[in-house]
């Protein structure tokens, strides 16, 4: 069977119409910026954006107590922020991100409207707002709003834990790709985060996720290359697969990747790197700078 569409164009998005309540598909904004690029998603949304899109809060719809920055939330968390942007059941979520890159927070939550099990499609808007304006299509300041709706998430395992992750060292049950630059993989180049030390997990592969995106298009690349990609990297599509990352943000671009080659069941480390490095043995971290 095959799976509901993970990208859609803008030229779809417009065919297919958007701009309000039972107006085609419900579009987010769910832009993310390191903090060390200085830049302000939510006011940026306010200046422009796609019409009839909503802004998704990454962090606010979070795990507050957890001990990296924007963990997956508690399922009634979720449902609250998916119920105050007018999302129902049967929407389909086209989710898209301001970053330079094409695509960079969005995959996050599109996987994470996947984890919480939205019965509608859920669409990342190829190439994002970069891809957008450089076609010249439109942006508003406009705001539209929606009423609230009683949305109800029926979560999935695709969450993986600290002691899951430390158990695969040894049991090996599941293949670990790693999204990070090749740098800040091999311990070559620092983390942006104050106190972490680059470096990777044992055992684990690293696909920087730029490498899943054309650097001119800024579009995902096509089915058959991706494939390659994880070909050459020795991961097979057909076991277990892990994402991890720096927080389990660009993780999920190894998730989206993969579900454009037909596996849908990509599971995150959600702590990712920066818990890792926290909580890890050092003999459980792989650096060249060791």
């Amino acid at each position: 069977m095959a799976l509901p569409r993970a990208l859609v164009s803008a030229a779809w998005l417009v065919e297919a119409g958007c701009g309000g309540p039972g107006a085609g598909p419900r579009v987010l904004d769910a832009s993310w910026h390191l903090p060390k690029l200085g830049r302000d998603a939510r006011q940026e949304f306010g200046a422009g954006h796609v019409a009839g899109a909503a802004f998704f809060e990454l962090d606010g719809c979070s795990d507050p107590a957890a001990p990296g920055r924007h963990m997956m939330p508690a399922p009634e968390h979720f449902g609250r922020c998916a119920g105050e942007l007018g999302i129902e059941g049967q929407d389909h979520v086209v989710v898209y991100d301001a970053s330079e890159l094409g695509q960079f927070s969005a995959p996050r939550v599109w996987w994470m409207f996947r984890a919480f099990g939205h019965p509608g499609p859920v669409s990342v808007l190829d190439g994002g707002l970069a891809a957008w304006k450089r076609e010249g299509r439109p942006l508003t300041p406009e705001l539209q709003c929606y009423p609230r709706t009683d949305y109800c998430p029926h979560p999935k395992p695709w969450v993986k834990t600290y002691q899951q992750v430390l158990d695969n060292i040894q049991t090996k049950e599941f293949q670990l790709v790693d999204a990070r630059a090749e740098g800040r993989f091999r311990g070559t180049q620092p983390e942006p985060r104050e106190g972490i030390k680059p470096g990777h997990i044992p055992n684990s592969i690293n696909i920087p996720f730029t490498s899943f995106t054309n650097p001119e298009t800024l579009k995902m690349k096509s089915e058959q290359e991706i494939r390659c990609l994880f070909e050459d990297h020795n991961v097979d599509l057909n076991k277990p697969l892990v994402a991890t990352c720096g927080t389990g943000v660009t993780a999920c671009h190894v998730a989206l990747g993969a579900y454009i080659c037909g596996k849908e069941d990509v599971m995150i480390y959600d702590g990712s790197w920066v818990e890792w490095f926290t909580r890890a043995d050092p003999s459980n971290i792989i650096s060249e700078s060791n």
